[in-house]
């Protein structure tokens, strides 16, 4: 075994991999960019070293950087976790011309399953079968609109680099097909240095399964089981699951065995999931399913599998590398209950689920009800530069109803604040019907999407307790200070109840709350036409106690500068606490200006000025977080100006262009 590694990634992988290393007395080397100085995982590291700025890459992705500090620090392995380096080939030879040891497969396995068109040739051969499209080299756009109409709409087009979604887009008809192409072309050519597609066709009704295999130097190779990832969001995993709902034991037998025959045709060593998708129309059946790719590294979703079979598949990597044979064959695997695995992320899911920058005021995650994954710690920051997870949360049942419960129970006790999250997003998704009956597919989240993103409204109650908490209400209203006599008589007149006002911003909406303070703990406010009473009969610490009409409801309530939060259940609502003359109407200008959501790369401006432009209609596309994002015109007009051009940078708020009204 090696007694010294480095961890060539950052964030929670990073951290997950220092924990087995570190619990099996293995000395654990981080690496940091310029943005990851004060991160998490460096501070769990024996010894880290700078590799330079805050974009991947200027840092995660230099190779030369990386083996100088594996050399520096006379580490003898490298583990690349997955994403950055991990599946490129080129890096896995640095490393070993450097005199250190892969923690991951050969080289030669990572290209040959690198490119999506070249694997399926090869499976195909190998007798796995696979989607039908096409998987050729001709990339001429007219020659693939053709291939296109052969296969018969609606068709996906994939870029054959990568994964997670990227360069990926799926086509209804032929009139949109030239578009998505670019589109694709551009996104794996950023992301993946890759421009070249391949044009598969759609399933209509497809689940997404796939199934965890392993492999050593020795020749063993098995499968730890399957795990269900259909609840997808732009082909990104959102929660995912082991075993699979439905899956039979014949069926499961046949795709592992279909999965462990794609590792050895390829001379896989180590962690690796062969991805298939499934047609579910009728259920699943073991002659209705192919192969999509093989991820060459440990999966995000890999503590599922860690979870039903009770093996440390990190553990595994590290024995592997180290030359060691496979810990168990085929015969010694078991699996046991059902896990899910929900992925906690700092974006708005109400508003195109765009992620959210800024610092993590707070953060409570279910550490007793859940084994929680996190690379980041209250008063860290999320970035532009890197994905914005914050945490995963896995829970392990006896079956899958069990699962459920403990999983939304984890998410009802999760707190974020500082940066808007998924969370309210995920516990609504947890309890939709068709995945609560394990009947999902992977469109399930498109064909619901209003519903699971749409905000719920704050209730007069909760719109009454951001008013406290701004107007300084809260300090000692139910802690009963005995040393400051003058705490009970907050609010008092001799005349009558005390009346105080505030402005409040909840999304686009102005609120105007006139509170009016009973007594020391009991409130009334007015909220427009809208009248509540509520009494704060316990506090403690931000979690206050709090009766109104009979009911009683524990509610978190925190200011950070001029924003406050108060959470109830997995529901966070956030307001902005403004001032009197901040609080005037300005929406005679709404609508005419078109702002960068987050910072960026303007990739293309698809207008000029003068040009007409209709509500929907593409405007800039812009790169963020390693994805694609078109701003689209808010309503009909003209565009009046134009201030940015391909290649900009942008920060967030920065104004890319206005429109104007048509001419009549």
């Amino acid at each position: 075994m090696f007694s010294k590694i480095l961890i060539a990634n950052r964030g929670e992988i990073a951290c997950r991999i220092a924990r087995t290393a570190k619990a099996q007395g293995i000395c654990v080397v981080a690496v940091y960019s310029d943005a990851d100085e004060n991160a998490l995982h460096v501070a769990m590291a024996d010894e880290a070293y700078h590799i330079g700025g805050s974009t991947v890459g200027e840092s995660y992705l230099n190779i030369e950087r990386i083996i100088a500090a594996a050399l520096a620090s006379g580490a003898q392995a490298i583990h690349p976790g997955y994403g950055f380096l991990s599946e490129n080939p080129a890096f896995v030879e640095a490393v070993e011309a450097a005199g250190l040891t892969f923690i991951g497969p050969p080289a030669r396995a990572i290209r040959a399953m690198g490119l999506k068109d070249t694997a399926k040739a090869l499976m195909a051969r190998s007798g796995v079968p696979v989607v039908p499209g096409y998987h050729g080299e001709e990339q001429e756009v007219d020659f693939l609109a053709r291939q296109a109409e052969l296969i018969g709409y609606p068709v996906l087009i994939k870029a054959r680099a990568g994964g997670g979604g990227k360069g990926m887009r799926k086509v209804e008809q032929a009139d949109d097909f030239h578009e998505a192409l670019l589109s694709a072309q551009r996104e794996g050519l950023a992301s993946f240095g890759d421009g070249h597609v391949l044009i598969e066709k759609y399933i209509a009704s497809p689940r997404h399964v796939e199934v965890q295999v392993f492999a050593d130097s020795h020749g063993n190779a098995v499968h730890l089981f399957e795990r269900d990832c259909s609840l997808q969001r732009r082909h990104q995993k959102v929660i995912e699951e082991a075993p699979a709902p439905g899956m039979s034991f014949d069926m499961r037998e046949i795709m592992g065995a279909a999965a462990v025959k794609a590792a050895q045709a390829v001379g896989y060593e180590g962690a690796g999931t062969v991805e298939f998708i499934c047609d579910s129309s009728n259920g699943l059946q073991a002659d209705k399913f192919w192969f999509m790719e093989m991820n060459t590294r440990l999966q995000v979703e890999h503590p599922v599998t860690e979870a039903i079979t009770g093996e440390d598949l990190v553990l595994w990597q590290l024995q592997v590398a180290a030359g060691a044979p496979l810990p168990k064959r085929q015969n010694a695997l078991q699996m046991r209950g059902h896990s899910f695995e929900a992925r906690v992320y700092a974006e708005d899911p109400a508003n195109n689920f765009l992620p959210a920058i800024g610092e993590i005021a707070a953060l409570n995650l279910p550490f007793e009800l859940a084994r929680v994954d996190s690379g980041v710690r209250a008063g860290d920051s999320i970035t532009p530069y890197y994905d914005p997870m914050i945490a995963k949360l896995i829970v392990h049942g006896n079956d899958r109803a069990s699962a459920l419960a403990k999983l939304k129970a984890a998410l009802l006790a999760t707190n974020i604040e500082g940066t808007t999250t998924n969370a309210a997003f995920l516990l609504r998704l947890s309890q939709q019907p068709e995945f609560v009956a394990g009947e999902m597919n992977t469109l399930l989240i498109d064909r619901q999407l209003e519903s699971l993103t749409l905000p719920a409204k704050p209730s007069s109650l909760i719109i009454a307790l951001a008013a406290i908490a701004e107007l300084g209400l809260l300090q000692d209203q139910a802690g009963q200070d005995a040393k400051e006599p003058f705490a009970s008589l907050t609010g008092w007149r001799h005349f009558g109840s005390a009346t105080q006002h505030c402005h409040l911003q909840w999304g686009d909406a102005l609120l105007d709350v006139t509170l009016g303070i009973l007594a020391a703990n009991r409130f009334t406010a007015a909220i427009g036409d809208e009248h509540v009473e509520l009494q704060i009969i316990a506090k403690e610490g931000e979690n206050l106690r709090v009766k109104s009409q009979g009911q009683q409801r524990t509610y978190r309530v925190s200011q950070h500068r001029m924003q406050i939060s108060v959470a109830c259940e997995a529901e966070h609502y956030a307001f902005t606490a403004l001032d009197q003359l901040t609080a005037e109407d300005d929406s005679t200008e709404a609508g005419n200006s078109i702002c960068a959501a987050m910072p960026g790369l303007v990739l293309a401006v698809q207008v000029a000025a003068g040009d007409t432009v209709q509500a929907g209609q593409t405007l800039v596309i812009s790169e963020a977080m390693k994805m694609e994002h078109a701003l689209k015109a808010p309503r009909d007009g003209v565009v009046a100006s134009v201030h940015v051009a391909e290649g900009a940078q942008v920060n967030e708020g920065q104004l890319l262009l206005s429109l104007e009204e048509e001419a009549a």
